[in-house]
C-alpha cells in the first residue's frame, strides 16, 4: 500500500513539474515529466489527463500526429473532455482533416454554447471548409478538361495543347489538384501521355507525376505499383536529356516520399502510410544499379542513375547507425559502378557515358566509402575493388589494361585510400609509365590522367618525380596534341607544386613554376580548344597558385580570370573542384597553422626545416588580389557554382567556396558588392550541407553580411528567417570568440526588426547561449550578448523565461527601441 502511495505522489509531482515548465515555456521538458508521470500512473483518469496534457506540449512543438493521438486516448476515458475535444480539433486543422476537426468543435460548442472562443473557431473553420468544398468542385473540371486537351488525338491547336500540359503540371501541384489528378485515373492517363513519345506530352506527364508523388507516401506507392519501377528506368535510359532528368525528378520524388515519409505540414493529407518501405527502396536501388551496365542505356540515363544513388543510399548522417543499403549496394553493385568509372568511350563496345560520368562514378564510390562503419566493411571494400581491377588488368588483353588504369584513376579521384591500394597491384604503376610512350593517343591520355591523379601523397610524387617527370617532359615538348600536352603540362604542374605554400621547399628550378603557368593561362584562353580539354588548364593553375607569384601574375591577367569564370558557369561541371582550389590559393584562405616563435627558434638550432611564407603571401598582396577577383567578377562565378546540382558540388568543394566567400567578405565596404551579386543567398546552403568547417565559415560570412548590412535587403522575403540557425551554430562553445561575437552582432540586428525573427531566434534555441556570454570574461562579447538580450526581452516568451533569473536586472520602458550592432573591429 505504501509503494502504492508512493508511486501516487512521484506521478502527481512529476505531472506538477510539468505543469511549470508548460507555463515558463519549456515544452519539450513538460513533455518528458508528463511522459514519465504515465509510466508510473495506473489510475485512468489520471492517465487521460496526462495524455490531454502531452496534447499541448505536441501542439506547442508542432508534431499534430501525436497530439491528436493523445487528445484520443484522453477522449476515450472521457469523451466530453471539452479540452481534449479542442486540442484533437486543433492539430486535426493543422493536419488538413478539416471535416472532422469541425466536428470536434461543433462537440466542444454543444458543451459550452457561451464559449466564444469555440463560436469563433468554428466559425472559422466553416469558411475554410467551405472553400475547400468549391476549390475541389473547380478542380474536378480542370482536370477533366486538361486530360481531355492532351488526349485528344483530333486536337490540333499546338499551342493549346502545351497551355494544358502546363496548367496540369501546376495543378498537381496543388493539394486539390494533385488528389483531384490522382483520383480521376490520372496516372493511368499520364501513362498514355508517357507512351505517345512526344518530349513536350512525356516531360508534363512527368512533371505531373513529380507532383503526385512529392511528400505523398501512400501515393508514390501506389503510383510505382500501378506504372512500374522498369518504366520509368526506360524513360530515363532514352537518348533525351531533358525526358532523362524529368524522369530522373520523378524517382528523386518517390525515393524522398519513401524514405521520409510526409513532413509535419501535410502529415494529414495521407490516406495511408507505408510502415516500412524497405522493399520498395530496394527493388528502385536494384534497378538503378542494373542500369549502369545495360549498353542499351543513353550516356545521359547512365549519368542520371548514378546522380540518384549519390542522394539516395548513404545516410545523411553518421549518427543513424544503420548504413545496411550502402552495405547492400557495395555487395550487389560495387563492380557496376567500377566498369562505369573505368569506361572508355574510345575502346569498342565500351558503356556510353558523358563527360561528366566518371566524375560522378567516383563521387558515389567516395560516398559509399565514407559511409562504412568499421575496419572489416572497408576491407571487403578494398578487396572487392582490388579484385575487380586484376581481373581487367590480367585477363583482358591490352583494352583490359586501359580500363584498368582508368577506374584506378577513378579510385584515386573518390575513395583515394582504396585508390592507392589498387596502384599498388603488381604492374600497375609500370603499366602507366610504358604506356605514356604508346603511340596510341587514348593510350597516352589514360596514363597521364593516371599519373596526375597518382602524385597526391608526397611518396607517390617523389617516385614518379624519379621515373616520370621526364617521361612528362618529353610529352610536353614533343607531342603534337594539344589534348595530351595539357595533361602532361598539368602532371608537371602538380609535381612542381608539392611543396605547398612552403615558399623553401621548391621542386623545380627558379622560374619554372611561372613558365609552367603562363602556359596553363594561354591553354584556357584558348577557345578554339574544346572546354573538356581547357579544364585541365585549370587543374594545372590549382596546384602552381600555392605560389604567391603565380598568385599575383593570375589576378593580373584579365582574360585568363574571364576563362576561367567563364568555365565555371558552363555545362562541364568537373571545373569546379578546381576553380574553387585556385580561388582558395589566389585568397590565402587555407588554414595555415600559427608558428610558436619559441618553436621557430629551437627548429632553427635543431637545424629542422621550417617552413618559409612567401613575401607575397603578406596581408596587404592578398587584400589587393581579393580586390581583383571582386572587379574581374568572382562572386557570379561562385553564385553559379553553388546553384549547380552536380555531384561534382561535392562536400569538398562547398568547402572551399565557402572558405572563398569568408575571404571576400572580410572588408565591410566589399560585402554590398558580394551581397548585390547573389552572395547573400548562395551562403545560406553553403552554411547548412557540407563539412563542418564549410558550414562555419559560410555561417561567419553570413554574420558579417549582416552586421554591416541592412538584413532585410540582404536577405529578402523568406530567406532572412533560413540565415538564423547559421548564426546560432556559431554561438556554440567549439567556434572561437571571434565567431561567438559575430554571430551575437548579427542576431542583434536581427532580434530588433520584428517579433517573428525574435520567435525564430527563441526557436532555435539561442536564448540559454546568449545569456551565458553575458557572463563573458571577454568585454566585446560581453556587450554584444547584453545587446542582444535587450532586443530579445522585447518578446514576452523571453521576458518570463529571464523573470527567474536576471530579469529584475533589466528594466524595460514603455518605448524602448531595438539596440543596433556596433562595429568594433
Amino acid at each position: 500500500m505504501g509503494e502504492t502511495n508512493t508511486t501516487k505522489m512521484n506521478s502527481d509531482n512529476l505531472r506538477e513539474d510539468g505543469n511549470k515548465h508548460f507555463k515558463s515555456g519549456d515544452y519539450e521538458t513538460a513533455l518528458s515529466c508528463y511522459t514519465k508521470a504515465l509510466r508510473l500512473s495506473d489510475d485512468k483518469k489520471d492517465a487521460a489527463i496526462l495524455h490531454r496534457n502531452r496534447s499541448a506540449c505536441y501542439l506547442k512543438l508542432e508534431d499534430y500526429a501525436k497530439a491528436e493521438d493523445d487528445a484520443s486516448k484522453a477522449l476515450e476515458v472521457d469523451g466530453g473532455d471539452v479540452k481534449a475535444l479542442y486540442r484533437r480539433s486543433q492539430a486535426l486543422e493543422k493536419l488538413g482533416k478539416l471535416d472532422q476537426a469541425i466536428l470536434d468543435l461543433r462537440r466542444c460548442l454543444t458543451l459550452e454554447p457561451k464559449n466564444k472562443v469555440f463560436q469563433d473557431a468554428v466559425r472559422n473553420l466553416g469558411v475554410r471548409t467551405q472553400e475547400q468544398v468549391q476549390l475541389m468542385s473547380s478542380t474536378d473540371s480542370r482536370v477533366d478538361q486538361m486530360f481531355q486537351i492532351l488526349l485528344d488525338p483530333e486536337e490540333k491547336d499546338v499551342e493549346k495543347q502545351k497551355k494544358a500540359a502546363q496548367n496540369l503540371v501546376v495543378l498537381s501541384r496543388e493539394d486539390a489538384g494533385a488528389e483531384k489528378i490522382f483520383r480521376s485515373d490520372g496516372v493511368r492517363l499520364l501513362q498514355r501521355m508517357l507512351e505517345t513519345k512526344k518530349t513536350d506530352m512525356m516531360l508534363a506527364a512527368l512533371r505531373t507525376l513529380v507532383g503526385l508523388c512529392t511528400g505523398h507516401q501512400s501515393r508514390t506507392v501506389s503510383i510505382l505499383s500501378a506504372v512500374g519501377m522498369e518504366t520509368f528506368c526506360a524513360v530515363m535510359a532514352v537518348d533525351n536529356e531533358p525526358v532523362s532528368l524529368a524522369a530522373c525528378s520523378v524517382l528523386h520524388a518517390m525515393f524522398d516520399a519513401l524514405k521520409e515519409g510526409m513532413t509535419k505540414d501535410i502529415r494529414g493529407k495521407e490516406a495511408a502510410v507505408v510502415l516500412d518501405p524497405s522493399k520498395e527502396l530496394k527493388s528502385m536501388i536494384h534497378h538503378l544499379l542494373e542500369m549502369l551496365t545495360q549498353p542499351s542505356v543513353s550516356s545521359h540515363g547512365r549519368e542520371n542513375s548514378l546522380n540518384l544513388l549519390i542522394k539516395v543510399v548513404p545516410r545523411k548522417s553518421l549518427r543513424d547507425p544503420n548504413n545496411g543499403m550502402t552495405l547492400w549496394v557495395i555487395d550487389n553493385g560495387l563492380k557496376k559502378i567500377l566498369e562505369v568509372g573505368g569506361s572508355l568511350t574510345e575502346i569498342p563496345g565500351s558503356l556510353p557515358v558523358t563527360e561528366t560520368t566518371r566524375m560522378s562514378a567516383s563521387v558515389l564510390l567516395n560516398k559509399l566509402f565514407d559511409d562504412l562503419r568499421c575496419e572489416a566493411e572497408r576491407e571487403n571494400f578494398h578487396k572487392l575493388c582490388e579484385d575487380y581491377v586484376r581481373s581487367l588488368f590480367e585477363n583482358h588483353g591490352m583494352d583490359g589494361k586501359l580500363r584498368a588504369i582508368q577506374t584506378v584513376s577513378c579510385l584515386l579521384q573518390g575513395p583515394f585510400e582504396a585508390g592507392n591500394r589498387t596502384l599498388e597491384l603488381s604492374g600497375i604503376m609500370d603499366s602507366i609509365i610504358t604506356l605514356c610512350a604508346s603511340e596510341r593517343e587514348i593510350d597516352q591520355q589514360v596514363a597521364v590522367e593516371a599519373l596526375i591523379h597518382a602524385a597526391g601523397k608526397a611518396k607517390r610524387a617523389s617516385f614518379i618525380t624519379a621515373n616520370g617527370v621526364t617521361l612528362l617532359k618529353d610529352m610536353y615538348k614533343k607531342n603534337e596534341n594539344d589534348a595530351i600536352r595539357i595533361r602532361a603540362l598539368v602532371g608537371l604542374c602538380k609535381l612542381g607544386s608539392a611543396g605547398g605554400t612552403d615558399f623553401s621547399m621548391k621542386q623545380f628550378a627558379e622560374g619554372s613554376t611561372l613558365k609552367l603557368a603562363k602556359q596553363c593561362r594561354k591553354w584556357l584562353c584558348n577557345e578554339s580548344i574544346q572546354s573538356g580539354t581547357r579544364r585541365w588548364a585549370v587543374e594545372g593553375l590549382a596546384y602552381l597558385t600555392f605560389d604567391a607569384d603565380v598568385k599575383e601574375e593570375f589576378v593580373e591577367d584579365k582574360d585568363a580570370l574571364q576563362a576561367m569564370f567563364s568555365l565555371a558557369k558552363s555545362q562541364d561541371k568537373t571545373v569546379i573542384f578546381a576553380v574553387a582550389s585556385t580561388l582558395v590559393n589566389c585568397t590565402n584562405s587555407y588554414d595555415r597553422e600559427e608558428i610558436d616563435p619559441q618553436m621557430l627558434e629551437l627548429a632553427k638550432y635543431a637545424k629542422q626545416h621550417v617552413p618559409e611564407e612567401h613575401p607575397k603571401d603578406k596581408k596587404e598582396f592578398v587584400e589587393a588580389r581579393v580586390c581583383k577577383l571582386l572587379v574581374a567578377g568572382v562572386v557570379s562565378a561562385l553564385v553559379c557554382m553553388v546553384k549547380n546540382e552536380s555531384p561534382a558540388l561535392t562536400d569538398s568543394s562547398r568547402e572551399l567556396i565557402s572558405r572563398v566567400f569568408l575571404a571576400l567578405v572580410q572588408k565591410s565596404e566589399d560585402r554590398g558588392n558580394v551581397v548585390a551579386q547573389g552572395g547573400g543567398k548562395a551562403l545560406i546552403p553553403l552554411a547548412l550541407e557540407g563539412t563542418e568547417v564549410g558550414k562555419t565559415k559560410a555561417a561567419q560570412a553570413l554574420a558579417k553580411i549582416t552586421i554591416t548590412s541592412n538584413p532585410e535587403i540582404a536577405f529578402p522575403g523568406e530567406r532572412i528567417y533560413e540565415v538564423i540557425r547559421p548564426l546560432v551554430s556559431l554561438l556554440h562553445l567549439t567556434c572561437t570568440g571571434l565567431q561567438n561575437f559575430e554571430s551575437l552582432m548579427a542576431l542583434t540586428n536581427l532580434a530588433g526588426i520584428s517579433e517573428r525573427l525574435r520567435s525564430k531566434i527563441i526557436k532555435e534555441k539561442a536564448v540559454p547561449m546568449i545569456e551565458g556570454y553575458m557572463f563573458e570574461e571577454h568585454e566585446m562579447i560581453r556587450v554584444a550578448a547584453t545587446e542582444c538580450m535587450c532586443n530579445l526581452t522585447m518578446s514576452q516568451e523571453v521576458r518570463l523565461k529571464l523573470n527567474k533569473g536576471i530579469s529584475s536586472k533589466i528594466s524595460l520602458g514603455g518605448d524602448e527601441k531595438p539596440c543596433q550592432s556596433v562595429m568594433f573591429y
